[in-house]
């Protein structure tokens, strides 16, 4: 079956490496706006999601993860716009910020951009550093950290999808 958005969801691969030329303001809305429409428990839409791309903030969020990984390096792969899922601390946060993240990164591949998920915010956000940044930024420090996006152009092709494993899925009839 020949389809445009099965077509985005089977090639959309993570990006690892970024020319650090940041996307357009109309690149990032749409990106944006998809996570917005993520299916929520109860519709409640609990998650909140901030793009960082001033560069001193983006370099703290940076230098946060890569303190609660145990290395010097760059998580975000020289991205130069992260996105940050949070939510209420509530029973459904995974879950919501997951969907959004998935529909943030699918609408990434679908406009040309690279993306990459990220790990570690629920640690960072929990440190008196990623509390501060909350702040700074006008946010609840009762928001829990979910999910991070790598996001801008890639620096060179994806890689080639990894084969499914047997048994991935099963159908009773």
């Amino acid at each position: 079956m020949k389809n445009e958005t099965i077509d985005v969801l089977l090639a959309r691969r993570s990006i690892r490496v970024f020319k650090s030329d940041q996307i357009t303001d109309d690149e990032l809305i749409t990106v944006l706006n998809a996570g917005t429409y993520a299916p929520t428990a109860r519709g409640m839409q609990t998650p909140v999601v901030i793009a960082v791309q001033k560069p001193e903030d983006r370099q703290a969020v940076s230098v946060l993860n890569a303190k609660i990984q145990g290395n010097g390096g760059d998580p975000y792969y020289g991205a130069p716009t992260i996105i940050l899922v949070l939510a209420a601390d509530d029973r459904f946060a995974e879950l919501n910020g997951a969907a959004v993240t998935t529909n943030m990164l699918n609408a990434a591949y679908a406009i040309g951009l690279g993306s990459c998920w990220i790990h570690r915010p629920n640690e960072m956000f929990k440190t008196d550093e990623g509390k501060a940044m909350l702040k700074k930024w006008g946010l609840d420090e009762t928001l829990v950290g979910v999910a991070s996006i790598a996001l801008g152009y890639a620096a060179g092709e994806a890689p080639a999808p990894k084969p499914r494993k047997e048994n991935y899925y099963r159908i009773i009839k």
